[in-house]
C-alpha cells in the first residue's frame, strides 16, 4: 500500500506538470506571425507623443497620441520586438519615454482598430530604430535579414 505522502508528491509533480503545460500553451498563443494581426497592405505613419511603454515579453508595446484630421485625439498601440531585441537595436527604456515626440512607420491592423505593428521607429533628432521583429512574415523582412 503506497503511502499518503506518495500520494502527495504524485498530485503536487501533476498539478505542477499541467500548471507548465498551460503557461506553455498560453505563451504560443501570445506569441503570433505578422499575418495573424496586422495588414500589409495598410500602412499607416502614426505621428506623437509617447503616453505609455510596455516593456514585456514576448512584443514591446508603445502606446502614442496622434492629432487626427479633425483635431480629435487617438491613442495607438504600436507593437514592437520583444524588449532584447530593442535593446541590442540600442533602444530602452531610457530611450522611449513618455512626453517623447516619435513617428512610427507600420502596418495597421486587420480589425481597423488604433493598433500596428511598428516597422521603424523616428525620433525628432532625426534617429531611426527598426523596431520590428525578424522572420515574422512583415513586409520589410526581406530588407533586413
Amino acid at each position: 500500500m503506497k503511502s499518503i505522502s506518495f500520494w502527495l508528491k504524485t498530485a503536487a509533480a501533476g498539478l505542477l506538470a499541467a500548471g507548465l503545460w498551460i503557461s506553455v500553451g498560453m505563451q504560443a498563443v501570445a506569441h503570433h506571425a505578422f499575418s495573424a494581426e496586422f495588414d500589409p497592405n495598410r500602412p499607416v505613419l502614426l505621428r506623437g507623443p509617447i503616453v505609455r511603454v510596455e516593456w514585456v515579453n514576448p512584443h514591446t508595446w508603445i502606446h502614442l497620441e496622434v492629432t487626427n484630421d479633425d483635431g480629435s485625439k487617438t491613442t495607438w498601440m504600436v507593437e514592437g520586438g520583444t524588449p532584447n531585441t530593442l535593446l541590442r537595436r540600442g533602444l530602452s527604456r531610457d530611450t522611449i519615454l513618455p512626453g517623447t515626440f516619435i513617428v512610427v512607420d507600420g502596418y495597421q491592423s486587420k480589425d481597423r482598430s488604433a493598433r500596428a505593428n511598428g516597422r521603424d521607429i523616428t525620433f525628432e533628432d532625426g534617429r531611426k530604430f527598426f523596431m520590428g521583429s525578424s522572420g515574422t512574415g512583415a513586409p520589410y523582412d526581406q530588407d533586413r535579414n
